[in-house]
């Protein structure tokens, strides 16, 4: 490697704030530096988020290093990419973090792929090796198991975070104050070769940051038995969710979809009704701190990850549950 500089990498959410996923990241970033001996930086590219130094702070960042260009006002794939590998030819990081989100898995790989860098993606860990290298753990096969990498033999490497599997822990030694620079780029020659024609509009709370989501699979039986699952939801004051079947079958929006190829959630409370628990929802709400689990098949999957589980037919529960949680 030439360096040990360990930068975590994110841009604004779209709404001003700090992207999710970050702080667990930097807690992530922070421990590795430490491993190496070195510091940890925080690269924010595009506007500044509110709360960015002060965040910084609290997770023990050495620098915040900012990247403002006009081209960089809202997410560009090639902009970005493009921003990303001038400033790692500059900077020589060891170690770039992402929390993994659908952007990041667009600009990880091929960050990677101009550096000449090693990229790991869905990692839950990064350990300093007995050699002095680093050792990502990465969750495959929709999360049923774990794959240990060994770092060695790339210049740099470039590390996607499955943010739902760490915890957003402050510094220990209590808050620095982290020094901000400005990084400069030359993006004048860089030209999207992807136009967006129309983008999703995301209104209301997010089912990335519920702390209560009601989540139905086809287990419900029709479309119009989803009405249980958005009652429930709205009687604990939680958001509905969805498996991926449902999806596709045009029960719900895709929007409303947890899994591996959905949101991927961690919820004070997740409850699953009618769905099986297949590895691939699994990933998408295995962070929850309480898995509750409908289903009348007592063999089912998800009774191996819940805490709490009820056999019984769904649509006979649920108005139960409605009722109680209204009383």
């Amino acid at each position: 490697m030439t360096s040990k500089r360990v930068v975590v990498c994110s841009w604004s959410d779209g709404q001003g704030t700090i992207a999710v996923g970050s702080e667990e990241a930097l807690s992530l970033g922070r421990k590795v530096a430490g491993a190496l001996g070195s510091e940890l930086h925080w690269l924010v590219l595009g506007p500044q988020p509110e709360g960015l130094l002060e965040t910084a702070g609290r997770f023990g960042v050495a620098g915040v290093d900012r990247i403002e260009n006009a081209a960089l006002e809202a997410f560009a794939q090639d902009a970005y990419v493009e921003a990303l590998a001038q400033y790692c030819n500059q900077e020589s990081p060891a170690l770039v973090l992402f929390s993994q989100a659908p952007d990041t898995r667009l600009v990880a790989p091929r960050l990677a792929g101009r550096l000449g860098a090693g990229v790991v993606m869905n990692v839950v860990d990064v350990t300093a090796g007995d050699d002095g290298g680093l050792e990502a753990t990465a969750s495959a096969y929709g999360g049923d198991t774990r794959m240990v990498y060994e770092l060695s033999g790339a210049p740099a490497y470039v590390v996607a975070l499955n943010t739902t599997a760490l915890l957003a822990e402050p510094a220990e030694a209590g808050p620095t104050s982290p020094k901000c620079r400005t990084v400069a780029v030359d993006l004048s020659g860089t030209q999207e070769r992807i136009r967006v024609i129309e983008r999703p509009r995301a209104e209301g709370p997010r089912l990335e940051e519920a702390d209560i989501i009601v989540s139905g699979g086809r287990g419900l039986g029709s479309p119009e038995n989803y009405k249980l699952i958005e009652q429930l939801a709205e009687a604990v004051g939680g958001l509905a969710g969805a498996s991926r079947p449902i999806v596709d079958e045009g029960w719900v929006d895709s929007s409303q979809q947890v899994g591996l190829t959905g949101k991927i959630t961690r919820p004070a409370l997740y409850l699953a009704a009618g769905i099986s628990g297949a590895s691939q929802h699994m990933a998408g709400c295995s962070a929850a701190k309480t898995i509750v689990a409908i289903n009348r098949d007592p063999d089912a999957s998800i009774f191996r990850y819940c805490r709490y589980g009820l056999v019984g037919d769904c649509l006979e529960i649920l108005p139960e549950l409605i009722r109680a949680a209204k009383q």
